[in-house]
């Protein structure tokens, strides 16, 4: 049975310094405590503790590499015990790096049971909730079954929040080159406020999967913010 003295142990045998530094000013938040350890090796040490959610579920969340680890571990859960305590996961989404790095794999073979959460997680007042809701979809729904869901829940955001624009606007993004059709239609409708807009014309325009036609004439649909 692991402790938390053998897990923070485990993570400063591989602590990094300069690492630490560089992680903190990506983060954008001192409030947030970093070790300093690279994430190949945090999903390693994620794979080893899977077996031990029970344990790591209530270790203090000290550092920003143990609430990782928590969800990473989390995320490997079956989808009923996934769904049991998905509510206390989120709750401790506080940063986009464990966010985005928060993506259960079994939601992908559980997408309509899961599509229930996603809406109650856009609705949330909290920021990570949301974005979390948002990563999901980006994760494991834009395809032509899941496109009419993904775009409902873009129009439905409250996406005023840096972080959940971002996500927003990158879901977005990924219509407009998996479905330009629709994508288009999506920004005729000013359906998103116009930051998210704008943010995702020029994520759709930094893939080398748009051609420079298309990026030219999704630039001209960008708008001017209030």
């Amino acid at each position: 049975m692991l402790t938390y003295d053998e897990m923070l142990a485990s993570l400063r045998a591989h602590e990094d310094e300069a690492y630490r530094a560089f992680h903190r000013k990506l983060l954008k938040d001192d409030r947030v405590n970093v070790i300093g350890v690279r994430m190949p090796m945090l999903r390693k040490l994620a794979k080893q503790w899977k077996g031990e959610w029970e344990c790591v579920r209530t270790f203090p969340d000290e550092y920003y590499e143990v609430t990782f680890l928590k969800c990473s571990i989390a995320a490997q859960l079956p989808f009923e015990t996934l769904l049991a305590v998905l509510d206390e996961t989120v709750a401790l989404l506080d940063n986009w790096a464990t966010c985005d790095g928060f993506a259960p794999a079994c939601i992908a073979k559980h997408r309509e049971a899961f599509a229930p959460y996603i809406e109650r997680y856009l609705a949330d007042g909290r920021v990570f909730v949301r974005r979390f809701a948002l990563t999901t979809l980006l994760h494991f729904y834009v395809d032509e079954e899941g496109l009419f869901f993904v775009l409902d829940c873009l129009r439905k955001v409250n996406a005023g929040e840096y972080y959940v624009s971002m996500a927003a606007a990158w879901l977005a993004a990924e219509v407009l080159v998996k479905f330009p059709e629709a994508g288009t239609a999506l920004l005729a409708e000013n359906a998103l406020d116009a930051a998210t807009h704008n943010r995702a014309i020029r994520k759709a325009c930094e893939s080398f999967r748009v051609s420079e036609e298309r990026k030219t004439a999704l630039r001209a649909l960008r708008r001017s913010r209030p």
